[in-house]
């Protein structure tokens, strides 16, 4: 082997090293920034949770974003949740599975790395229609590949909590948009990529549809 290509064969080793470990350092950080986001704002909803309940309507000491979705409450008879662009609203348990997430209104790259997003357009959770959120497989709906018919959903806003029990699941083309259409009825529509161990860009998606439990609001 000559020395030009000792010296290709240790420049590539370099190469592919350094490449390797910037790819692993920047896993790592979007992990530690979503991690870190979800335990901040989750912090900041369990607050404001504990001023509203006890008083529903007093919004002073509220962060601002809340402080207008619980000011919108009180002032409206309907359900009166806001969601602003990039903004947190709520959050999403399903017990089973140990999911927790905070919901972002958005389907943003940049929401979707932080949580899970309410896709813009569609209801909000307390009204009537088809809630639809999304999330990346790999990281907050990674649980979903469990998730299995009558599992409950619960969503908490600082309007109400709502309980949703799944009906069932399918897989289906990213162009079947049909899966975010309104209903008459209260309907939730959980959407993430599939199949779930799929190297890069995933094909297809996984839909969890669940129905609003008539003892919720």
């Amino acid at each position: 082997m000559t020395s030009r290509t000792n010296s290709i064969v240790l420049w590539s080793r370099h190469f592919f090293l350094t490449t390797g470990i910037l790819i692993l350092s920047y896993c790592g950080f979007v992990l530690l920034d979503a991690q870190l986001y979800q335990a901040y704002q989750d912090w900041r909803f369990q607050q404001a949770l504990e001023r509203v309940r006890p008083s529903v309507g007093s919004s002073e000491r509220l962060p601002p974003v809340l402080a207008e979705a619980n000011r919108a409450s009180a002032e409206s008879p309907g359900p009166g949740l806001v969601a602003r662009a990039g903004a947190p609203f709520g959050r999403i348990e399903i017990e089973r599975l140990g999911l927790t997430a905070m919901i972002m209104e958005g389907i943003d790259d940049r929401t979707l790395r932080r949580a899970v997003g309410h896709f813009p357009g569609t209801a909000l959770p307390g009204q009537p229609g088809n809630v639809a959120i999304a999330g990346h497989r790999d990281t907050f709906f990674r649980a979903l590949r469990h998730i299995r018919k009558d599992d409950e959903i619960m969503l908490t806003t600082l309007t109400g909590s709502y309980r949703y029990r799944v009906d069932s699941t399918e897989v289906v083309e990213p162009e079947a948009i049909e899966v975010l259409d309104d209903s008459d009825d209260a309907i939730l529509t959980l959407v993430t990529c599939y199949p779930f161990d799929f190297v890069g860009p995933a094909p297809r998606r996984f839909i969890v549809r669940a129905h609003r439990s008539p003892a919720s609001p």
